[in-house]
């Protein structure tokens, strides 16, 4: 459950600074090991059981839903329109969440059942970030140009993602491109069997 990890390691990070900020200043002195390893492993309990009761369930869920909702688009045959969420999660990190959450499950039901799934490529498509580094070689300015080659090669080369989410950070309104370059690929992935 990487989502609910991605959630529960800043917040537990946070909670241990606030915690500290709150016993540090009534420490008795030469206790202050002992206080932040007591108060560290009482935190970590608690947290692993709040983790477990209450956002395991809460993510599931979440899941859940993301998945009917993914399984309806595909019976409908408008799976392009999925682009607008998957997209813009993938800049902001997310990809690996959607991908291992919520497409490998239902891919792999739907592999079994029909011997293939569209929702393996779904996430992966590198086209997206792919054409936004070829924006940037032909039409950037600077840095950003000058990186954008390197970066292209890494992108096509190792398909690592990640080395294109600066570029559209950079100028947000590139999310609209991201966006309608995903449901392209995803509509030429569906006409092409």
């Amino acid at each position: 459950m990487l989502l609910g990890a991605m959630i529960m390691g800043p917040l537990v990070g946070w909670l241990m600074k606030k915690t500290d900020q709150l016993i540090q200043p009534r420490t008795p002195q030469g206790f202050e090991m002992l206080f932040n390893n007591f108060s560290a492993g009482i935190l970590g309990f608690i947290m692993t059981i709040a983790g477990f009761k209450i956002l395991a369930p809460l993510m599931k869920f979440i899941m859940h839903i993301l998945s009917v909702a993914v399984e309806a688009l595909v019976h409908a045959h408008l799976l392009p329109l999925v682009s607008i969420l998957v997209e813009p999660a993938k800049i902001v990190f997310l990809n690996n969440a959607i991908n291992h959450g919520v497409f490998t499950p239902l891919g792999a039901d739907q592999a079994a059942k029909a011997g293939q799934s569209i929702l393996y490529t779904i996430e992966s498509n590198p086209g997206p970030g792919l054409g936004i580094l070829l924006a940037y070689m032909i039409f950037g300015k600077g840095t950003a140009k000058a990186t954008s080659y390197g970066a292209g090669i890494i992108h096509f080369f190792g398909g690592i993602h990640e080395i294109y989410f600066p570029y559209v950070l950079m100028r947000p309104l590139l999310f609209i491109a991201v966006i309608l370059g995903g449901m392209t690929g995803v509509a030429t992935y569906q006409a092409t069997g």
